[in-house]
């Protein structure tokens, strides 16, 4: 039996889903013959914004120290291993830190465990971050060379997105993480991350493809691996992500 041709108003439902889900503030359609049924994503389109922050998205901005606070991620680590500044502590199996290379020159930070991190106390261990670690070996990198590490510490019941009070109460952790990697670069995996990040509100659309400053390292803004396992047309758009970020990750070298 033949597939019945897509209606415009079946695409733009799933045009509109897509974007709820992935935070994307616009997405750009084209027509062949001007049929409906022909439209197709738009490829290889590069924008360049400005991103606007908004200071008070997350509460008044966070004064963290300029120097860690402590000696090591271990000593880190052992402090916060049982926080309990959110609510999230009473439903979490383990607190989820990081993993990965403690002097490396790139950090990987998402947004919150899931089922299997929370099991296991791994940051990226699920199918998501399976196809992570494809994502680091075709780029010629392991988990041992980088760090990752998430916005939140502890898993958010049912995976939902976590909220400004969770956050607010954890990101001085993933702060003192930083300044103990001292990282040359930055991506941000997912629209929460990203805007958590930037302290801003602007769609993962617009954050994507140019390179912020976040407090004085470069850093860049892609989908999470989680998206791509439900959008699987955007690891196309990932991977010219993951071409700039290793172009000047190479670069470090020189």
């Amino acid at each position: 039996m033949e597939d019945k041709p897509v209606s415009l108003h079946q695409l733009f439902c799933y045009a509109l889903s897509a974007q709820v889900d992935l935070g994307i503030g616009e997405m750009i359609l084209k027509a062949k013959n001007n049929r409906p049924h022909d439209l197709q994503w738009t490829e290889n389109i590069k924008m360049v914004r400005k991103v606007e922050t908004t200071p008070d998205l997350f509460g008044a901005p966070s004064q963290a120290p300029s120097t860690p606070q402590f000696d090591s991620l271990a000593a880190h680590f052992e402090a916060i291993r049982d926080c309990q500044l959110c609510p999230l502590w009473q439903t979490r199996t383990k607190l989820v830190y990081g993993v990965g290379n403690p002097h490396a020159d790139l950090i990987f930070i998402g947004e919150a465990p899931g089922r299997e991190e929370d099991q296991q106390g791994e940051p990226f261990v699920g199918r998501a971050g399976q196809l992570f670690d494809r994502i680091l070996a075709a780029m010629g990198l392991s988990r041992e060379e980088v760090y990752i590490a998430n916005i939140l510490k502890c898993r958010p019941p049912n995976n939902r997105d976590p909220v400004p009070e969770e956050m607010d109460k954890c990101y001085p952790h993933l702060q003192e993480q930083i300044r103990l990697l001292r990282p040359k670069l930055i991506c941000a995996l997912g629209r929460v991350a990203g805007q958590r990040l930037l302290n801003t509100n602007t769609p993962l659309g617009k954050l994507r493809r140019i390179w912020h400053d976040y407090e004085g390292m470069p850093m860049l803004v892609t989908y999470h691996p989680a998206a791509l396992l439900r959008f699987p047309a955007y690891k196309k758009e990932t991977w010219a992500d993951m071409q700039m970020l290793k172009e000047r990750y190479d670069r470090l070298e020189l």
